[in-house]
């Protein structure tokens, strides 16, 4: 698909697309759950949107971890293990992925906004941890890490609040922390499935590289509020985009008529 196949304002939409998924997903992860049915519903075959998520949101997640190490409000040795762990499952995932009928992203999608957008209208709005993990550090680096990132690899939205959430429920980290964490951790898992994309020629450039820049403006930004406002307060913001984006994708669809 070339410069052509788009037009200015779907072109500007995007941009924008990218600019508000850089920013909550920076604070509260997600943004994935708003930029691939952007992508999609924007008329880009379903793996080629899957390309094209990964190469903008490597900026987005690349752009808040080099701030927040920069802020030494996380440590890099300390994350590489779960990085790599990450890296590895998404590797994976992308590979399968090349041979599942893209058909199956019509419904994957909308079940996962779905997913999302209740777990953070009915999730605990408590920031207090629990203190103690609940399962072992080599479960998690083996086991619930690649896991997670071998979804991403097959599909994506989502990926930073899965790793939120299973920093919080089973490390019993603090949720700020454990947000700030999911970010190389996503960012690892982006660049492995952007490697396997490139090799398939799964990437539409023109529309990668102009959302790259908005999703380095909302990062950026993110990363600056991500210590001075409460992440709870956004989950109102993400259960009002997933629901909205889950009626037009199902529209779209065909699967919703109104009289």
């Amino acid at each position: 698909m070339d410069f052509a196949s788009f037009s200015v304002e779907l072109l500007a939409l995007l941009f924008v697309v990218s600019v508000i998924a850089g920013l909550l997903d920076t604070l509260a992860g997600g943004g994935g759950l708003i930029t691939l049915p952007a992508l999609i519903l924007s008329g880009i075959p379903p793996l080629a949107a899957l390309g094209t998520n990964k190469l903008q949101g490597s900026m987005g997640t690349a752009t808040a971890t080099y701030m927040l190490i920069k802020k030494n409000k996380i440590s890099l040795s300390e994350t590489k293990p779960l990085m790599i762990s990450a890296f590895i499952g998404s590797v994976i995932g992308t590979i399968i992925v090349q041979f599942i009928d893209t058909d199956i992203l019509s419904f994957v999608v909308p079940i996962v906004l779905l997913f999302i957008a209740v777990y953070f209208l009915i999730s605990p709005k408590s920031k207090h941890p629990r203190g103690t993990a609940s399962v072992s550090e080599q479960k998690y680096k083996n086991i619930i890490i690649p896991s997670i990132g071998a979804y991403d690899g097959m599909f994506g939205p989502g990926t930073g609040s899965f790793f939120t959430l299973a920093g919080v429920s089973c490390k019993g980290q603090e949720i700020i922390t454990s947000t700030a964490i999911a970010k190389p951790l996503n960012f690892s898992t982006n660049v492995a499935s952007l490697i396997v994309f490139l090799a398939a020629g799964k990437v539409v450039w023109v529309v990668g590289i102009l959302m790259m820049l908005g999703q380095f403006i909302g990062a950026w930004l993110g990363s600056h509020l991500l210590y001075k406002v409460n992440p709870s307060h956004l989950r109102f913001v993400v259960v009002f985009m997933c629901t909205g984006m889950l009626i037009k994708y199902s529209y779209d669809m065909g699967w919703l008529t109104f009289a």
